[in-house]
């Protein structure tokens, strides 16, 4: 026998014999629920959480302030540890990375197989899908072969409507995840209960603890950690009638659930506050921390943005999310949700916690960029969303040209362009490479064009074809953004002069010959007196490019403050700069990090990606992933959004194969969200955030959404694709695709080759 098979063996006996154990108590609230009289002692003796929204927390426990360690440092949340068997979860500890079978639960082998593959690739954690007793029995089964493989990677059994079950599988794995929106309070009879009083409210607690606290009790027993996961598609109807659709909605219903655990004296659990949307996402795991900390608790955090989809967009909404928060320090266990096979999970959910630890203020280098940071007042609000506008360009007099479109109203991209790229055989490829439309050779703007272009140099005013092909851009509103000292040496009418924030104090703002708006870079170091220069400026926009050596996050937040006590709404685009990022999900995961971060609590209006390490990364990639971090954050939408569940064993057709059908028929229609479910689990409350929905209620049969309610049932899936075009159309959503490009454009690079 092998040394790792014989060490599996053990735990496994270990695990089985587990006994009961107790954590120190935690301060507990003091309001009692006001219990029928009909109610068991155990659930007339639950201490349940003041209430929210009758302002009674606020009077026992004060308002809400922290939702970190410390806002002008990334320090570690501070969590309790929570145990699930071989691993451990909170700040003591490594950050978690875990993932999803896709298998069917009951198919055995098959699911022992990808829980080896998604061991071996480097996951700490695996969860499967339990529906009923059939998996139950199977999980016993499925651990049983991979301790004898010498697997001891834990297992999380995803349990939904069955508490039943939940007690049956909790013998067998090591983890239970239950959704409170549906785990025993999943009615979705929206019409029927409607709470109009807090004790209404409270009164069906009654049957959430009687339904509850078995598991519980036998989680206790047995040593099994457990994930109170509420998801904002699948909050229940009772919690959405009273908090609606909101993400105070998604953090009361877990903190009930929590209280339940509290109440037997249980507390190795941790939360989590996931949604599709990045926004709601945040928010929500912000209030969650921010509660604990004034109620005295100390629950570790999963963090996952849902249904994320796939390829570079669900890498960069995953990064938007997740990374916004463990940019603060929150968070002890991750799972990057994508439309893909597990494995491919991995890399990504690796990378976010690899460059999250390595921007502790634990690292000295991390310590330094956050230190030299000057010190500012964080007034930002997390209970609610707020974007920060910033004044759009607006038309002089003396224009000769329409500035108006240097920037866009709901975020603008700004693209870097060479001189060489303006060349006669390359210019064509580079208007497309910008989103242009083309007509006989010409460039016009189009949905998903370029804003601006950054030029570092310019190409000399002796290259005649060249400057004319810039001047094409120039006349359908495209900035051309050109440091000054450019300009100095060899002019170019309409284009907007680039300073340094120095350089401008020292110029007065004086403009080169030609150049008809000033632009600033910051680097992060400016003094409060020089930025109070900003007002007699007025720069057309500011370009956020914090230096290498300072931190990016929290010299942003110390500009949006400053701009914010000034009254002053100039443009802020973030500004993206990187000598070493070769590989285009690095740059998906870096941009969302970093930019996502300040574009969730609405600080900025575009981004500018800006790579000098070499070529790469083509005009139009970094063009399509800049729109794309737009998107993510709720800012632009240039194309159809995806909600896309990333598969499980609850899944009723190909996941993988559908999605890109959908995406292959309906990809083009901004503005446009569509909805793709496996299964009916979180679908009815992920179309929420839908227009339209394509969900599997039975094996090869699909129900078609608009909005949460469904419009068509049963359609078989080779057909139900068809259907949901014809859906789209009937509501006078869709629009005919248009040719990649226009024949006369074609004959133009014909002749320019």
């Amino acid at each position: 026998m092998s040394l790792r098979v014989a060490l599996a063996l053990l735990l496994s006996f270990f695990l089985r014999s587990a006994t009961s154990f107790t954590f120190a108590p935690l301060p507990t609230p003091s309001t009692v629920l006001r219990s029928t009289s009909e109610s068991p002692d155990y659930v007339k003796n639950i201490l349940w959480t003041p209430s929210w929204k009758s302002g009674a927390r606020d009077e026992e426990f004060g308002l809400i302030t922290n939702y970190n360690e410390d806002l002008s440092k990334v320090i570690r949340r501070k969590t309790r540890t929570v145990e699930c068997g071989p691993i451990k979860f909170g700040s003591e500890h490594r950050i978690v990375r875990q993932t999803m079978a896709t298998t069917n639960t009951a198919d055995v082998d098959a699911t022992v197989d990808q829980v080896m593959r998604c061991a071996d690739k480097g996951f700490d954690l695996v969860r499967v899908t339990v529906q009923g007793r059939r998996e139950a029995k199977a999980c016993q089964e499925i651990r049983e072969k991979l301790f004898k493989k010498g697997y001891t990677i834990p297992l999380c059994a995803d349990m939904h409507f069955n508490p039943t079950v939940a007690q049956m599988v909790a013998e067998a794995v090591e983890k239970i995840r239950i959704n409170p929106g549906n785990f025993a309070d999943g009615r979705k009879d929206f019409d029927d209960h409607i709470y109009e009083t807090e004790e209404d409210f409270m009164r069906e607690r009654q049957y959430l603890a009687e339904a509850f606290i078995p598991l519980v009790e036998k989680c206790k027993k047995l040593n099994r950690a457990m994930r109170i996961g509420t998801n904002h598609g699948s909050m229940s109807s009772r919690v959405l009638s009273f908090y609606g659709d909101t993400p105070r909605g998604m953090v009361e219903s877990a903190i009930e659930f929590a209280d339940i655990c509290r109440s037997q004296d249980y507390h190795n659990f941790v939360f989590s506050m996931k949604a599709s949307n990045p926004l709601v996402m945040v928010q929500g795991y912000r209030l969650i921390a921010a509660e604990q900390y004034r109620l005295g608790w100390d629950y570790p955090l999963h963090l996952g943005v849902t249904e994320a989809g796939d390829g570079e967009d669900g890498r960069m909404k995953s990064a938007i999310g997740i990374g916004t928060l463990l940019a603060d320090g929150v968070g002890d266990t991750i799972r990057v949700s994508l439309t893909e096979d597990p494995e491919f999970e991995y890399e990504p959910c690796n990378r976010l916690a690899e460059i999250a630890e390595s921007r502790l203020f634990v690292n000295p280098t991390s310590a330094s960029k956050q230190s030299s940071v000057e010190g500012y007042e964080d007034t930002r609000d997390i209970q609610s969303f707020e974007k920060r506008q910033g004044d759009l360009p607006t038309q002089v007099e003396t224009d000769q040209i329409d500035a108006r479109g240097f920037l866009h109203r709901d975020g603008s991209v700004i693209a870097v362009v060479t001189p060489e790229m303006l060349k006669q055989e390359n210019v064509q490829y580079l208007y497309q490479e910008l989103g242009c439309k083309l007509a006989v050779g010409m460039p016009f703007k189009d949905i998903a064009t370029v804003d601006s272009l950054l030029m570092r140099t310019l190409p000399p005013s002796s290259a005649v074809a060249e400057r004319t092909h810039l001047r094409r851009l120039i006349e359908v509103s495209t900035g051309v953004i050109v440091p000054a000292a450019e300009l100095e040496k060899d002019p170019m009418e309409n284009t907007v002069a680039l300073m340094t924030m120095t350089e401008a104090i020292e110029k007065g703002g004086k403009l080169p010959e030609g150049a008809i708006r000033l632009a600033i870079e910051l680097d992060g170091k400016e003094t409060a007196e020089q930025l109070t220069h900003l007002s007699s400026l007025n720069p057309v926009m500011l370009l956020n490019n914090p230096a290498a050596d300072t931190s990016y996050l929290h010299a942003s937040r110390r500009l949006f403050e400053f701009l914010k006590s000034h009254g002053s709404n100039f443009p802020v685009i973030h500004h993206f700069s990187s000598s070493s990022i070769v590989e285009k999900n690095e740059l998906a995961l870096q941009i969302g990090m970093r930019c996502g971060s300040l574009l969730t609590d609405g600080l900025g209006d575009g981004v500018c990606v800006e790579l000098t390490s070499d070529h790469r990364f083509s005009v139009d990639q970094i063009r399509q992933m800049s729109f794309g971090l737009l998107q993510g954050c709720r800012m632009r939408s240039t194309k159809t959004e995806f909600v896309s569940c990333p598969s499980c064993g609850r899944t009723l057709f190909d996941l993988q194969e559908t999605t890109a059908r959908i995406q292959e028929a309906t990809g083009h229609l901004p503005g446009v969200t569509v909805a793709v479910m496996g299964c009916i689990v979180n679908g009815p409350g992920e179309m929420a955030d839908a227009d339209f929905g394509y969900v599997g209620t039975l094996p090869g049969k699909v129900d078609l959404y608009l909005g949460k309610e469904v419009v068509r049932k049963g359609i078989p899936n080779e057909d139900a694709v068809d259907g949901l075009v014809e859906l789209i159309k009937e509501h006078g959503m869709w629009v005919d695709k248009e040719d990649e490009a226009e024949p006369e454009a074609m004959e133009a690079m014909s002749v320019a080759n």
